[in-house]
């Protein structure tokens, strides 16, 4: 049965025509870097719609238009989808490169269409700028052979994976047969699978594009859920699952977790005198102090109003107290000036140890505020233990 290839390269634009209408519809339900990313893809399978177009129609158009604009129009179209890939898992984008590769390839095809004419050529020519994009796009994708990979960027690089082999095999069946390279017109085997592969790609890459975009878009709301939007720090959700994961590593290393829980002396007055705007400056600025003293590892939250937990794993009990002092130091050298005033800032901090094998968050967290509140009632700024508290037992109960 004879395959009507221009027929195949009709069904294709029209498969990249509706993918890209898909795509761009579904732009609604994101914002930022995944919106920009999703359009520009949708973007590009409409050129890859117009190019495959303009293949379909040889013989009906004029050449020019067939052959070195349908070839523009098609390395435009794969340029675009490495910026929007990289671009959305967050690689060097390698535009310039691509940009450079993609001009030199097609100039290199007019010549070789119009000068001195050679198809082999043409097509090694085209094909190096596709296989330079391909290896563009699967790089930043590799991760997902790893055992916890990301499903979706395993269809894409699936589908990535296919096309080199087939762009692979389309430039070695010449010199491996007697038969000379021809058009992707000429209903040749390879010829065919090419061009029916392509006609699907589309809907494989937009079912891709478009699992990797749900995939990213959860992970930012995860993120978002589970961060404090005034400081950006972990908020209690995030910072009780931090501390449940850091036991369990505790239990298992046998080493000890260090946890401070600390406070803004006289916060209520820096409201009433300024504000929630100049509360809100307090915080942002007692945060920033405290990152300042923080080693490699440690992990900072909010858990409400101006009270702030800190966790340093590793830790025991003395080298958690010397971080707290690090910590008050450091809030008491700020200076914040409202309105020409000059406002000073102190911290009360209570500190405690979860000693390995140790497992309950909330006598953890009840501890260090036991510690907290004989920090504030001894006179505040100043750092307390458990082991400085009458009444709190150790660690190990």
């Amino acid at each position: 049965m004879s395959i009507d290839m221009a027929t195949l390269a009709l069904m294709g634009a029209a498969q990249a025509l509706l993918m890209a209408v898909v795509l761009w519809t579904s732009t609604g339900s994101y914002a930022g870097v995944a919106r920009a990313s999703l359009r520009l893809r949708a973007g590009a399978q409409a050129l890859e719609a117009a190019a495959w177009g303009l293949l379909g129609l040889r013989g009906h158009v004029a050449d020019w238009l067939s052959i070195p604009v349908a070839n523009a129009v098609m390395l435009v179209s794969y340029a675009m989808t490495v910026h929007a890939l990289r671009m959305l898992l967050g690689a060097p984008s390698r535009l310039r490169m691509v940009a450079v590769a993609s001009v030199a390839g097609w100039l290199a095809i007019v010549w070789y269409t119009w000068g001195a004419t050679s198809f082999q050529a043409r097509m090694v020519c085209a094909s190096l700028v596709i296989m330079l994009d391909l290896a563009l796009l699967i790089a930043p994708l590799l991760d997902s052979l790893r055992r916890d990979g990301s499903a979706a960027k395993r269809v894409l690089l699936a589908t990535l994976a296919i096309a080199v082999a087939i762009v692979l095999w389309r430039n070695a069946e010449p010199l491996l047969s007697s038969r000379p390279a021809t058009g992707l017109l000429v209903p040749t085997p390879i010829n065919a699978i090419y061009m029916m592969f392509s006609a699907m790609q589309p809907l494989f890459t937009s079912v891709g594009f478009l699992l990797l975009y749900n995939e990213t878009m959860q992970a930012e709301l995860r993120l978002l859920a589970r961060t404090d939007p005034l400081t950006g720090v972990n908020n209690r959700l995030a910072l009780i699952e931090t501390i449940g994961r850091l036991l369990d590593a505790a239990g298992s290393s046998g080493r000890p977790l260090g946890v401070l829980m600390l406070d803004v002396d006289h916060f209520k007055a820096v409201n009433d005198r300024f504000g929630h705007g100049g509360g809100d400056r307090v915080l942002l600025s007692l945060v920033e102090r405290i990152q300042r003293a923080l080693s490699h590892g440690d992990v900072i939250g909010r858990v409400g109003g101006e009270e702030f937990v800190v966790l340093s794993p590793g830790n025991d009990l003395c080298r958690t107290r010397a971080l707290g002092e690090r910590i008050r130091t450091e809030v008491e050298r700020a200076q914040l000036v409202f309105d020409g005033h000059v406002l000073g800032m102190t911290v009360s901090v209570g500190v405690t140890e979860a000693a390995p094998g140790e497992n309950d968050v909330t006598a953890l967290l009840q501890r260090a505020d036991a510690a907290l509140y004989a920090a504030k009632h001894a006179g505040r700024n100043r750092v307390v233990t458990t082991g400085d508290v009458a009444g709190v037992p150790p660690a190990s109960a």
